[in-house]
């Protein structure tokens, strides 16, 4: 039926609306082997292929001869005539420092003072920010070739797991790039846009996508070139909240490469004497990999020697590698309060996981075949696309929420070496928090902020991320001083902590940009810690807390001794508390949490009739030349007293 716009008689026709030119958001999957762009076209996600055709572009970055830099596939078949000058695999370098680098690969690795890396290259020193930024521009260069226009923004995915130094990193590649990254969105987050809210066309017909009338709990097992995660997520009425995560930040298909190329050395007795062979061997080594996700069997020709590797020996010798995946989905579904029969789908993301072993590991896991129907190399880059697309402005479906976690609790340092946690592990994000604080020492005018990550009770054995000071807190007795420290953290898991003193309103904030990250070991291994140790933490706590009270009595009795003892307190009292409060220092050194709490309460009561005194004796003096009338014609102060 045709509709028709009527107006009241004598009033002007309106003027029809021109139609709002559509932004272009970019969604673009950053990854360790190939990285790809896509965006809505016709309502539909779409990757947007190369001159070739080809939507994959390879993460690879050559400095050439002439200061000429060449990304993607040229890059990449040079890898083997100029290893040193061809970074591959950059994504695992990001926000990373020397020690945590198990494989520097045939990389000449050069150590910053800040506690990242630099290549070493004809073309000088680079960074894997600069490196990653070339491959970000080159994917934006695709997009604007495409589209002839500029674009409004881009959505760049990273894994679960990456830390702080590691999103941090992605950023300011993008900003290197010329991109405005709109957000830094979790790969399986993006993986389940794609599944949950993509076109019937597009989906596995054996496996509909989930019903978003209905709560779906949703695993997402990402095995890509260099990272695994696995994340839980809920999906209810465009709700994608997720219940955990967990991963590897550096294990993905270069580790079976490796594995396959150590294999094949073993078996040949050649291992490689080059930086050039290093490359020759881990392509060869990459090529039987993919030829077995069809074939039951392969021929690795290597230095004249041919040896045969057949599926079931493949998939004998990754069996390890494929174990350590399969244990972190069982610690997300433990952290989720989840059984693998609660979980409704299983998403595949990632080309390491058209490997068979792979979705056997993960049949086996969760009880249920996985989803199969979206490309695994592409269906991050079509997620990133919608969010995108929504996030630029356009309207292309039902409205979203994601709410992502943090992978580790934040809090600060206490005194007593004590961490105090603010924000706790799994917390959805983008959150704010805030707790008040106060001074220790009488007259303070300054608080040190350190800011941790971790789960246990003491400062170290937690991850230091910055420090600041807060100066300017008006000279006040022990404990008046109100401090208010705020954590924010943003939608890309960036942390922003700051400092406020509530009586002058004193600001200090920090953007926390640590140097570099936590590798995925120092994560597990602080994780494992913290639950093993819980029972220790928490006696430790409990003693360190004794402490710091046992110190705050005898310096806050020490100095009233020091300031009025003679005055007021005969010889023998006088000898009594300083005796115990001998006691309450001996005791605070070697006894444990009981001990030292008995003390502190014996000083207290020893010390009582001397406070009161104390209290009395300052009354006197601050009542001294004045007349309670004064104080009965105040009926505003009388009513604040009483309130």
């Amino acid at each position: 039926m045709p509709l028709l716009q009527i107006t009241e008689p004598g009033q002007p026709q309106p003027q029809s609306q021109p139609p709002q030119p559509r932004r272009i958001g970019l969604g673009i999957d950053l990854g360790t082997t190939n990285s790809l762009v896509a965006l809505m076209q016709d309502g539909t996600p779409q990757t947007l292929p190369d001159a070739a055709g080809n939507p994959l572009l390879p993460s690879a970055v050559r400095y050439a001869e002439n200061r000429q830099i060449i990304v993607g596939h040229a890059a990449r078949q040079a890898a083997e005539e100029d290893p040193q000058n061809t970074l591959l695999s950059v994504k695992r370098y990001l926000g990373q420092g020397l020690t945590q680098i198990a494989d520097t690969g045939p990389y000449r690795l050069l150590p910053t003072e800040q506690g990242t890396i630099l290549f070493a290259t004809r073309q000088g020193n680079i960074s894997p920010v600069q490196a990653a930024a070339q491959i970000l521009t080159a994917l934006a260069d695709r997009a604007r070739h495409a589209l002839q226009a500029e674009v409004d923004g881009a959505v760049i995915t990273v894994p679960a797991y990456f830390d702080d130094a590691q999103r941090q990193a992605t950023r300011d590649a993008a900003m290197l790039a010329g991109l405005k990254v709109l957000r830094l969105l979790n790969e399986p987050t993006a993986a389940a846009i794609a599944y949950g809210l993509d076109q019937p066309q597009n989906q596995d017909p054996e496996h509909p996508p989930p019903d978003q009338e209905t709560d779906q709990t949703v695993a997402i097992y990402d095995l890509g070139g260099g990272t695994f995660d696995i994340s839980l997520l809920r999906l209810h009425r465009g709700v994608f909240e997720v219940l955990s995560t967990g991963g590897n930040a550096t294990l993905g298909g270069d580790d079976i490469d490796q594995l396959i190329a150590d294999w094949l050395v073993e078996k040949t007795a050649q291992p490689p004497t080059s930086p050039a062979e290093i490359r020759t061997l881990r392509n060869l080594a990459r090529t039987a990999k993919e030829r077995l996700t069809t074939a039951e069997s392969t021929t690795l020709d290597w230095h004249g020697q041919r040896t045969p590797l057949t599926r079931p020996e493949f998939a004998t010798l990754i069996a390890p590698l494929l174990g350590k995946t399969t244990a972190a989905c069982r610690r997300a579904l433990r952290d989720a309060n989840l059984k693998p029969a609660d979980i409704d789908s299983v998403i595949l993301v990632g080309g390491s996981t058209r490997t068979p072993a792979v979705r056997r590991a993960v049949a086996d896991c969760f009880g249920r075949e996985p989803l199969t129907g979206i490309d695994p190399d592409r269906v991050v880059a079509l997620g990133a696309a919608r969010q995108a697309d929504r996030l630029v402005g356009n309207k292309s479906g039902p409205d979203m929420l994601l709410l992502d976690v943090l992978p580790l609790s934040l809090g600060i340092e206490t005194m007593g070496g004590l961490t105090e946690k603010i924000i706790h592990r799994n917390t959805p994000i983008p959150v704010s928090r805030a707790q008040e604080f106060t001074t220790f020492k009488d007259g303070q005018t300054a608080l040190k902020i350190h800011v941790l990550q971790g789960e246990r009770e003491l400062v170290a054995d937690n991850r230091s991320l910055a420090e600041f000071t807060l100066r300017g807190i008006p000279p006040m007795v022990a404990g008046r001083a109100k401090v208010q420290v705020t954590f924010q953290v943003d939608a890309d898991g960036l942390l922003n902590v700051s400092a406020r003193e509530q009586t002058t309103g004193k600001l200090a904030e920090i953007q926390v940009k640590p140097a570099h990250g936590l590798s995925d070991q120092e994560i597990t291994a602080m994780l494992r810690a913290a639950y093993e140790s819980a029972r220790t933490d928490i006696d430790q706590r409990s003693l360190r807390e004794q402490q710091v009270e046992a110190d705050r009595l005898h310096e806050a009795l020490h100095a009233a001794l020091a300031t009025d003892g003679d005055a007021l307190l005969p010889p023998a009292e006088r000898k009594t508390l300083e005796q115990a409060l001998a006691q309450l220092k001996q005791t605070r050194e070697q006894g444990t949490a009981q001990q030292i709490a008995r003390e502190i309460e014996r000083l207290a009561k020893l010390s009582e009739n001397y406070a009161a005194r104390r209290l009395d004796t300052h009354a006197r003096a601050a009542l001294r030349g004045r007349n309670i009338a004064e104080y009965a014609d105040r009926p505003t102060d009388r009513a604040k007293d009483h309130a």
